[in-house]
Order: structure tokens, then sequence, then C-alpha cells
């Protein structure tokens, strides 16, 4: 009978994530998931129609906050018109 992997560590309950609800994405990572091109991102952030950004060293990072705030007023946009 095989024995489990001894690493050393125990996981800790409050640093396993689920990948596919990130607090953060890349541009690239919530492009994808919203379904729009890299070009229009960057066609439209200087617009102010893009989510907010913040940089981590070299990446730029968008919140999962600010990716949730753009969505409801691309709705309530998308309603108004």
């Amino acid at each position: 009978m095989a024995r489990p992997e001894v690493t050393g560590r125990k996981a800790h309950p409050h640093h396993q994530f689920n990948m596919l609800d990130p607090d953060a994405f890349s541009i690239g990572e919530f492009c994808s998931r919203h379904r729009i091109s890299p070009q229009l991102f960057y066609k439209l952030k200087p617009q102010g129609l893009m989510p907010a950004t913040f940089k981590v060293g070299n990446r730029v990072l968008i919140s999962r906050e600010s990716a949730a705030a753009w969505r409801r007023a691309r709705e309530a946009a998308n309603t108004a018109a």
C-alpha cells in the first residue's frame, strides 16, 4: 500500500483559494473571463469604460470588486440607453 507524500507542511484553510474565483485578475484573465479582446480593453481604458487597475511590481491587476463594479456600470448604462 502506497503511503501519502509527506511534505512537512499542512494546508491552512486561509491559504487555500479557488483559482476559478481569484481576488484579482490580470488584464488577459479579465478579458478572457468577460469575453472581450485585450485590444478593446486598451481602447476603452482611456475613456474610463474599463475597470480600475492597480500595479503589483510590474503586473497590472484588476480586483474582483472593481470587475464587479464595472459589470454593474455596464449593465446600468445598457439599461439607460
